[in-house]
């Protein structure tokens, strides 16, 4: 048949193992709303991810600065808000199964950048695949990961969270 592909990369496949992410927001960033997307591919897992409701960038002299925001994925899926000082910390610290130092975690993302509170990004990775992380949580901070400090990236306070399920 002419014109036909069986595989398109950009459209996710029927039978593909997926996953998907929808974000509980905190007292730091109440209407921040937003899901993503994990698709099974043979050479990885691409990631669609969509936000809204992101505090905007604020550099503070003497205190931390807000957006870009870092985000990972947490080693425990509990998004339990808590008191709300600290919230989400019930999803524990970076899934980092190799004990590999911060910034080469196989759950360390790109930041989000935002326009007017809005981001959006389509990345891939090699670095897991779909079924090994159902289950965790992906958390959004508050501020920028400098993917080098130790154990997690210095991004600051958890804004948002979501439980990885498989769909």
């Amino acid at each position: 048949m002419y014109g036909y592909y069986p595989y398109n990369p950009y459209r996710p496949a029927a039978t593909a193992e997926q996953a998907r992410v929808t974000f509980l927001s905190s007292p730091l960033a109440p209407d921040l709303k937003g899901i993503m997307q994990f698709y099974q591919r043979p050479y990885g897992v691409e990631i669609f991810v969509q936000v809204e409701g992101l505090p905007p960038f604020k550099r503070v002299k003497n205190g931390p600065q807000v957006g870009p925001h870092g985000f990972h994925i947490h080693e425990k899926g509990v998004c339990e808000l808590g008191d709300g000082k600290e919230p989400f910390s019930s999803a524990g610290g970076h899934w980092n199964p190799h004990q590999q130092p911060h910034g080469n975690h196989p759950g360390d993302f790109p930041v989000l950048f935002s326009n007017q509170g809005r981001a959006r990004m389509i990345f891939f990775t090699d670095r897991f695949t779909v079924d090994e992380i159902i289950g965790r949580a992906v958390i959004i901070h508050q501020g920028p990961d400098d993917y080098r400090t130790q154990p997690s990236g210095n991004a600051g306070k958890r804004i948002a969270c979501g439980i990885i399920e498989k769909t």
